[in-house]
Order: C-alpha cells, then sequence, then structure tokens
C-alpha cells in the first residue's frame, strides 16, 4: 500500500543527453529524451524531444525531433515538428520543415523552409465524445 516506485537515474537527472564539447560522433543516435549537443555529429538524429545544438556543437546529417533550438551549425535536413529556434549565431544549411519558426537577427539562415501545421485528432474525437455524454 505504501511502496513508492523508485526513480530512475534518468528520472532524477531530467532525462536529458549531452554530448560535450571537443566529442566527435559518427554514426546515428535515436533517443526519446531531450538531447543536448555541444560537440560535432556527422550523421543523423531523432528524438522524440527537444535537440539544442550549443554554439560549439555541429550536426551534419538529418535530424527529426519535435523541438529544437540551435545555436551552432547544422547542415542536411530537418524536421521539426513544433518549434524551431535559430539563435543568433547560428549557421543552417539545408532543408528545414517545422510547424513553427523563430530566427533571430543575426544567424545565417541558408536553407529551404517548408512550414507545416499538426491537425490533431484527438481535439475532434473529444467533441464526439462530449457530444455522446450530452444525448
Amino acid at each position: 500500500m505504501f511502496d513508492k516506485k523508485q526513480k530512475s537515474y534518468t528520472d532524477l537527472l531530467g532525462k536529458t543527453n549531452r554530448i560535450v564539447e571537443g566529442t566527435t560522433i559518427k554514426g546515428d543516435i535515436i533517443s526519446q529524451a531531450d538531447f543536448r549537443l555541444d560537440g560535432n555529429l556527422i550523421g543523423n538524429f531523432q528524438s522524440g524531444g527537444k535537440i539544442v545544438i550549443g554554439p560549439a556543437g555541429s550536426v551534419t546529417g538529418d535530424i527529426i525531433c519535435k523541438n529544437a533550438d540551435i545555436e551552432g551549425k547544422f547542415d542536411g535536413k530537418i524536421q521539426v515538428t513544433e518549434v524551431l529556434n535559430v539563435k543568433s549565431k547560428a549557421s543552417i544549411h539545408g532543408e528545414v520543415t517545422t510547424g513553427k519558426l523563430s530566427v533571430e537577427p543575426g544567424a545565417d539562415f541558408s536553407a529551404s523552409c517548408t512550414m507545416k501545421t499538426i491537425i490533431k485528432n484527438s481535439t475532434h474525437n473529444d467533441g464526439q465524445q462530449s457530444q455522446k455524454k450530452s444525448e
């Protein structure tokens, strides 16, 4: 009755992965947690959370994620389902697909950009359920 679930080590840390400056990874990264990259990634990145590319960070490859903050360099295709924030010192080259885009003055944004909004089906389903309840 009073048993408490022990939190895992990653729950205690806030579920953020980090690659520090001076580290280079060649290959693909798949993560459900948020990710901060201050090193270099040569490969693809996929996450159900947020990626932050720090001022010293760089990615050459494709990114698929929910949210992204880019302060470093990116070259490739990036798909962000919600918000892409491009900071003033960022350098983006390639193709961008995002729901919402924020670009600070001074950023090097040399990319083709497609804005796509995602329609949530849950709102439609909730409306049908509430109609059934009121009948």
